[in-house]
């Protein structure tokens, strides 16, 4: 069974930075790009970051192009995003997915990811 665990969401003021985490389970985890997601209320779910399977590509929305960065470790079946400088307007639940690398595309906002986890909330004040 496929699971991707989202994890170090929370409410932060603007400025601040967090960390959110993702473990992935149930996969060969070195053959899927893994991407982060999110959702503000009222609002469809839109692009954040992504990483090809081999992680020497990554890949921004343009709204964080600059204060957030997206890793992997391949070691331990784990993404990360580091998010600094966040803003009010980041705030929103954050997912990560998975899809297989024979999916992968030079445009992965495009791209129908296969796996998805529960999410994780992100609350920034002003």
């Amino acid at each position: 069974q496929v699971r991707l665990v989202e994890s170090g969401g929370g409410l932060v003021q603007a400025g601040a930075s967090l960390r959110l985490s993702c473990a992935v389970s149930g996969l060969t985890f070195i053959n899927y790009g893994m991407g982060w997601f999110r959702q503000a209320p009222g609002k469809e779910r839109e692009f954040v970051a992504a990483i090809a399977w081999s992680g020497d590509r990554t890949y921004y929305a343009d709204s964080v192009k600059g204060r957030f960065t997206i890793s992997r470790d391949n070691a331990v079946n784990t993404i990360s995003l580091q998010m600094n400088s966040l803003k009010p307007d980041d705030t929103a639940v954050y997912y990560c997915a998975a899809v297989h690398r024979a999916r992968w595309s030079p445009e992965p906002s495009r791209i129908s990811f296969n796996y998805w986890g529960q999410g994780t909330q992100v609350t920034v004040s002003s």
